[in-house]
């Protein structure tokens, strides 16, 4: 049995992909945590994303602001405020489990009905070693989440549902998340040869432009059983089982 190569951290994988000039732009820019690289992002952003280097389902992403009071992180529920950095590095270090952190330029998400929500590009190689775009489906946070993950409570809805009251041009913008799949697969797949197939994590920024937030070598295929369009997961479904034999 044939399985997808897996890969497990979020720096090795956030490097291959910015090596491809076509995704280079789409991909925000992402350090390995020290005091000084989030004191620096935080000051030319203003809004950062922590997360573990080796971690699934958003568990331990803290979303981390400056704000006019000091600053200020939420991990899950809870929301610490701090006067000054020294003392919000401290609390976040406290808070964070062990091995490396990233820290991430936040990007401010589009909201349905009020909650943030990104999509899940599903990019796959085919039996003649090409490879294609076979889903996009939207996901939206839980009322108070920073993260849109399934696991975490979010909810799954269309990608075409989730932009619609957003733009007219729905269609092309599909193209370019298609294109961002295609082209992540085959940078994946050069890097690390018997990756077959992988999920984007793509957040939508207030102007619509997409960024690529993570991209996952496992990702969950179910949650396209809830996609309205039943052909879409038996797609994917079927070309899990050819790689699985191949």
């Amino acid at each position: 049995m044939n399985m997808s190569r897996y890969v497990g951290s979020k720096w090795t994988k956030t490097v291959a992909i910015r090596k491809q000039p076509f995704l280079a732009p789409y991909v925000p820019e992402t350090s390995r945590m020290t005091k000084l690289s989030l004191r620096t992002q935080l000051l030319k952003y203003r809004m950062v994303y922590v997360k573990p280097e080796f971690g699934m389902h958003g568990n331990g992403v803290m979303r981390v602001e400056k704000v006019e009071q000091g600053y200020r992180y939420q991990l899950g529920n809870s929301v610490k405020t701090y006067k000054e950095f020294d003392s919000l590095y401290k609390g976040i270090t406290a808070a964070k489990k062990r091995g490396r952190y990233l820290v991430q330029k936040g990007i401010h998400l589009l909201k349905h009905n009020g909650r943030r929500f990104d999509l899940r590009v599903m990019a796959q190689l085919t039996p003649s070693k090409r490879w294609i775009t076979t889903g996009i489906i939207g996901r939206v946070a839980a009322k108070h989440k920073i993260v849109t993950n399934y696991h975490s409570g979010g909810q799954i809805l269309t990608a075409e549902k989730l932009l619609q009251p957003h733009t007219g041009k729905v269609q092309p913008k599909l193209e370019l998340l298609s294109k961002l799949g295609v082209v992540a697969g085959q940078a994946m797949g050069r890097s690390f040869p018997g990756v077959r197939m992988i999920g984007l994590d793509v957040a939508l920024d207030q102007t619509l432009n997409p960024w690529v937030l993570e991209v996952n070598t496992s990702p969950d295929p179910h949650i396209f059983r809830k996609h309205p369009n039943p052909q879409i997961y038996r797609s994917i479904m079927k070309l899990i089982r050819t790689n699985r034999r191949s």
